[in-house]
């Protein structure tokens, strides 16, 4: 059911009861041996913030700090990571030529350049497209992995259909995190990728001890796959505790929440905004099923909303961009403001709730956090 409540705007919301018994299968137990194995890897910090556990009322809120993740100041590097290393071992056990590949992409920023850094660790090429809106030091960060970029003039839909059209040669694979019918394979190794992050929070937690896990996840959301690897994660246990999962995107490209409002996968026409990596106007294919049945609750927030949330965070001593910074943004339209306590219980939150919140990029993975304010 959708719910729409107002401070003094419309907050862009939706909630549906139900979620936390909705069940998927668990996500290979090897991707997480695979990233133990890599140089840079390293459990990326889960850090406690008091002060707002104390402005939300509940009992413990805590950050993922995405900032430094292989090398990278963003969580992409997960995903990038294990498929890849699928795609070059399919590829030989397949009885391909031996020789370098050239991995192609489309990406907002991170995604591209945790394949470029990939693709150059492992001697491979790549070559990156880069829709419009997308910071010159985010494209500078990409080309200074030493791959091929193309800059294209329309949006993120855009330069993933013109990154599809180059990978159909051969000796070039298309390495993309967003989905579509006959092309899921790759999408999916990437989602499994970035379910190392929630081993990590399990263990973290319970190193910090908290008992049975969170009572709430917020996820940002562009296509869908990181929520998707979020959900498979928390939604995969045959029993016990299960969290609410929250996602947050941008108004000016709430793909997911009009999907979810409306009961299907739509495509949006998005708008500029400051959390370019969630400037996506379609869902993920592979991630919808799993969006559709295992959030508990959807949000979208505003340019402004994520500024705010990045300056807190900064104060606190935790790193973050537009896009990991958007958690905050989401939790706090969602328990603030007209209609809040309908959305609180729709979250199950009380005062001794652990919150956690996903900051999935540092803000030297988004420049616009430095100077967009």
């Amino acid at each position: 059911m959708t719910k729409r409540t107002s401070t003094s705007r419309t907050l862009p919301w939706f909630a549906r009861p139900g979620a936390r018994t909705w069940r998927c299968d668990a996500v290979p137990a090897e991707v997480r041996a695979f990233h133990t194995t890599l140089p840079d890897y390293a459990p990326t910090p889960l850090t406690e913030l008091p002060a707002l556990a104390a402005e939300f009322g509940v009992g413990r809120v805590v950050v993922k700090d995405e900032s430094s993740r292989l090398g990278l100041p963003a969580f992409k590097a997960l995903g990038a990571s294990w498929a890849v290393q699928r795609v070059l071992d399919d590829r030989a056990a397949g009885g391909a030529a031996p020789g370098p590949v050239t991995l192609v992409t489309a990406t907002d920023g991170n995604h591209g350049r945790a394949v470029a850094r990939m693709a150059r660790l492992l001697g491979q090429q790549a070559h990156v497209f880069v829709p419009r809106g997308v910071h010159p030091a985010a494209v500078a960060a990409i080309v200074a992995e030493e791959v091929e970029v193309t800059e294209v003039p329309g949006p993120y839909d855009e330069a993933v259909r013109l990154a599809a059209e180059e990978a159909a040669v051969p000796d070039a694979v298309l390495v993309q995190d967003t989905a579509w019918p006959g092309y899921e394979r790759i999408p999916g190794w990437i989602v499994e990728g970035y379910s190392t992050l929630c081993a990590e929070i399990d263990e973290q937690l319970t190193a910090a001890g908290v008992v049975g896990g969170p009572d709430l996840v917020a996820v940002p959301v562009g296509v869908g796959s990181l929520a998707q690897a979020v959900i498979a994660h928390y939604r995969s246990r045959p029993s016990g505790h299960a969290p609410a999962l929250l996602s947050v995107e941008p108004e000016a490209a709430a793909c997911v929440l009009e999907s979810l409002t409306r009961g299907e996968p739509v495509s949006v026409t998005t708008g500029d905004t400051t959390m370019a990596g969630l400037n996506c106007g379609t869902p993920s294919s592979i991630a919808w099923p799993y969006l559709h049945g295992g959030l508990d609750a959807a949000v979208a927030v505003t340019d402004a909303d994520s500024a705010r949330a990045a300056e807190d965070l900064a104060a606190f001593g935790v790193s973050s961009g537009p896009c990991g910074a958007a958690t905050l943004a989401g939790l706090r339209a969602a328990l603030t403001g007209e209609g809040a306590e309908e959305r609180r219980t729709a979250l199950g939150l009380g005062p001794a709730s652990v919150v956690v919140l996903l900051s999935t990029e540092g803000t030297a993975a988004n420049p616009r956090s430095a100077t967009d304010h």
